[in-house]
């Protein structure tokens, strides 16, 4: 199957759902050399492996690097990987219990609905900048903008343009690593960031220490269990989680829509954002250890495997969305779509990314029913995180 999948194709990467396809064809798992992963393209499997407690996203907090059969990390990465490693994203058993349990507080039903005025009248302001000049790049004015003001209104980050601006090109390097075998050049950067973002969190958070405010830094300062490395990575995580699945979304499902030539009907816009989550989704697969062997397909894979949950495939898999799985369906309404992930790492911020994507295409939808592209886009070049380098459309 190495010719089938090669996430580093550009060809690949403009289209892995045909690729897809074959995979599901050829079986349940199938170990893919130059990755070194068991790859799972099946819609059933993938989400019975995302709540298996015998897959995790670390396995120290069991093994040993040598017990485990893996290296130690490189000593150069150590910054990139403290923050990453006290994040909520790649924490196992009791301290992702204690810490989501805190976390998930700042996103009850509640705290989303209260931010929903916010996020509206953003959505409108961005989008009416994009109307009064007549078009432009739709990522850099809409699609980015919206969800880091969001995320950093909620952990009181200054609404200063410097100290906010710095935040996306922060994201972007640390996501960096994130794809499959990353460059030492990326890992640089991904290590400067870490550092540099790091640095800014500790200062804010002395500052929070002294003048307490009404946003979610106070209040995890407020929580004796947590530990400061562990706010800065919490803080972290909520923007590089926040707003990647935002982003893409909106941009690529607008390539989509310009596209195909469709408008979702304003009244099921929620229905319609569902679909398009699912039919493009924005992260493509996501990694597990294998903690215990497990037998999937007649096949083992043993204990020190990692395996590449492939969510893009999970969501176009014909035994689950039936024939129409491949196709583009804005009135779809069973669609149970993994984008969010399940079990113990479901996405805490999902009410947010859906508020935020509904305001965003509705915006759109009501102001600039004419949009159009204006340019072929070019890939990020990366296959994990799926998206666009920019969206120029005329309005």
């Amino acid at each position: 199957m190495d010719a089938v999948y090669d996430p580093w194709s550009p060809e690949f990467v403009a289209d892995p759902y045909p690729a897809y396809a074959e995979l599901r064809a050829a079986g349940r798992a199938h170990w893919h050399a130059p990755t070194r992963q068991w790859l799972i393209p099946h819609y059933e499997d993938v989400s019975a492996l995302l709540r298996d407690r015998r897959l995790g996203r670390t396995y120290t907090h069991r093994f040993t690097h040598e017990e485990f059969g893996r290296e130690a990390p490189d000593a150069a990465h150590e910054p990139f990987h403290t923050l990453n490693d006290h994040g909520l994203l790649d924490l196992e058993a009791a301290d992702h219990t204690r810490i989501r349990r805190l976390v998930s507080k700042a996103f009850t039903p509640r705290t989303v609905e209260n931010l929903a005025p916010t996020v509206r009248r953003l959505a409108a302001g961005l989008v009416g900048d994009l109307v009064a000049a007549g078009g432009g790049d739709l990522l850099a004015t809409v699609a980015e903008p919206l969800p880091v003001a969001v995320i950093a209104e909620m952990l009181g980050i200054p609404a200063d343009e410097e100290e906010r601006g710095r935040l996306r090109p922060w994201s972007a390097a640390i996501c960096g690593m994130f794809e499959l075998n990353p460059s030492e050049e990326t890992a640089r950067r991904a290590v400067r960031a870490s550092v540099e973002f790091s640095d800014y969190l500790r200062e804010l958070i002395a500052r929070r220490r002294k003048a307490p405010g009404e946003d979610l830094i106070s209040s995890l300062i407020a929580v004796e269990e947590l530990t400061e490395q562990e706010m800065i990575s919490t803080c972290v995580l909520l923007l590089n989680a926040g707003h990647e699945a935002t982003v893409n979304t909106t941009v690529t499902g607008w390539w989509t829509l310009l596209k195909e030539g469709v408008r979702p009907d304003p009244e099921r816009l929620s229905t319609a954002v569902e679909e398009l989550l699912r039919y493009d989704t924005p992260l493509q697969m996501f990694e597990r250890w294998v903690l215990d062997d497990i037998e999937l397909g007649g096949r083992v894979i043993p204990r020190g495997s990692e395996v590449a949950l492939l969510f893009g495939s999970a969501n176009r898999d014909p035994a689950r969305f039936g024939p129409t799985a491949d196709a583009l369906d804005l009135t779809r309404a069973d669609n149970p779509h993994i984008t969010f992930g399940a079990g113990i790492h479901y996405c805490l911020g999902a009410p947010l990314a859906r508020l935020e994507l509904t305001a965003v295409f509705g915006e759109l939808l009501r102001q600039a029913p004419g949009m159009r592209l204006a340019a072929e886009p070019v890939r990020t070049p990366g296959y994990v995180i799926r998206g666009f380098e920019e969206l120029l459309v005329e309005v």
